[in-house]
């Protein structure tokens, strides 16, 4: 009963952390004339989606195998602070992909993405490693009580790292791609008959 009430609360609370999330990207991005600002936050939210189900699945395949797959109040923690740690960087990605739109606008939609993405790559790549080293070593030399709490951080982290980088920008891109094919082709090499005036 009571971890069914646990993985009810987590669902709950991450449910209304995404919908806060992409409200607040909403917000934030709002007046871009270029690209709507929703696409931002369902991008986003498709994006954290992803890394729960990761970070879930392979906690599944821990639980099956060893003792460390338990669904307790440390596993919902390390959840909700790797989908903190995702949307952070994800917002620095989409944030730089907002200035290139407005100060680029010679490059097309897939170049603007793909220089928001490496300009953001070392950043984000650095931030990640940093706390990747410290959660490595507790979940190494750590006592046992923190050490699935840490591990399933440690996950959530590397997962919301690449998919940050990877995932976000291309669901903006993939979607782009997909309004342009809809778009009915230009018409060339019709001339217009001036009517004449007799």
């Amino acid at each position: 009963t009571i971890a069914a009430d646990l993985v009810r609360t987590a669902v709950f609370l991450v449910f209304i952390a995404s919908l806060c999330i992409a409200g607040y990207l909403w917000i934030m991005f709002r007046g871009q004339k270029i690209l709507s600002a929703w696409r931002f936050s369902v991008c986003t939210f498709f994006k954290l989606l992803h890394d729960i189900f990761v970070l879930v699945g392979i906690w599944a395949i821990l639980g099956h195998f060893t003792d460390l797959g338990q669904v307790d109040s440390l596993f919902i923690t390390a959840v909700l602070t790797s989908v903190a740690f995702s949307i952070h960087d994800t917002i620095v990605v989409f944030d730089r992909v907002r200035e290139n739109l407005r100060s680029g606008p010679r490059l097309t939609f897939d170049q603007i993405i793909n220089l928001s993405t490496v300009q953001t790559m070392t950043r984000s790549l650095n931030t990640a490693l940093t706390v990747t080293f410290v959660l490595v070593s507790l979940v190494i030399f750590g006592g046992d009580s923190i050490r699935g709490f840490v591990l399933a951080l440690l996950i959530g982290i590397i997962t919301g790292t690449y998919s940050s980088i990877f995932n976000a920008s291309t669901l903006l891109v993939a979607w782009q791609k997909l309004d342009r094919a809809k778009e009915p082709p230009p018409v060339r090499g019709v001339r217009r008959v001036q009517p004449s005036r007799a």
